[in-house]
């Protein structure tokens, strides 16, 4: 069965996510306060509705209460977005996800008792930071508590010796993810490769661990 899904607030992010969403099978319903908007994405989700997000009537006669889970993604009306989580969690939706813009709003949110919060620009910033800083580093996805997952090209010092030989964990205190080969028609990816897998250039490793202990195995494998 599909999950049912709202995503609140259709510009350019919101109507990302909520395109995507439809594309993976949700049933999408689509909100915002500008018809052109609506009218911009109605034939990409299963509804879309042109309404106030911060009128608590008009969210409940959309059955918002019946839905899987809410994405909260207005950004340009920090206020509008606020009211409009409250009034969500007045209602008793049962999953709320919101975007929030800056450490500050990150933290009324949190004060709020969201736990699911976006923060696109900062996780945007993070990785053109990596990617300058360590061009070998082509994905940076930022965890709590130091922790990152990071796709980077395979450092020359690792071609042609074995996973097992690396030793990521033993080593360094990094597991890996999986491994992207190239080929004619792109990169493939290889699974979990097991202690026996050779690197070869063009190998793309996808690794997870503290940041420090990341950085260590980049300077030390250059």
């Amino acid at each position: 069965m599909a999950q049912k899904l709202a995503v609140i607030g259709m510009g350019q992010f919101g109507g990302a996510i909520a395109r995507r969403l439809t594309e993976k099978g949700s049933e999408v319903l689509a909100i915002d306060n500008d018809e052109e908007k609506i009218e911009a994405i109605k034939d990409d989700v299963a509804y879309a509705v042109t309404l106030d997000s911060t009128d608590k009537r008009a969210l409940d006669a959309q059955n918002i209460t019946d839905m899987d889970a809410v994405v909260v993604c207005i950004g340009a009306n920090f206020q509008a977005m606020l009211l409009t989580t409250f009034i969500l969690q007045e209602l008793g939706v049962k999953r709320i996800i919101a975007r929030a813009q800056g450490s500050t709003q990150r933290c009324i949110l949190e004060k709020m008792g969201i736990n699911e919060i976006l923060q696109p620009e900062e996780e945007v910033a993070n990785n053109v930071a990596e990617q300058l800083t360590n061009p070998g580093i082509l994905m940076c996805m930022t965890l709590p508590d130091d922790f990152e997952i990071i796709e980077i090209k395979a450092p020359k010092a690792v071609l042609g010796r074995t996973l097992g030989d690396i030793g990521l964990r033993e080593k360094y205190q990094l597991n890996l993810i999986t491994l992207l080969r190239k080929s004619e028609e792109g990169y493939h990816i290889q699974g979990i490769p097991d202690a026996h897998t050779q690197l070869v250039a063009d190998d793309l490793i996808v690794i997870f661990g503290k940041r420090k202990y990341i950085d260590r195995f980049i300077e030390i494998n250059r």
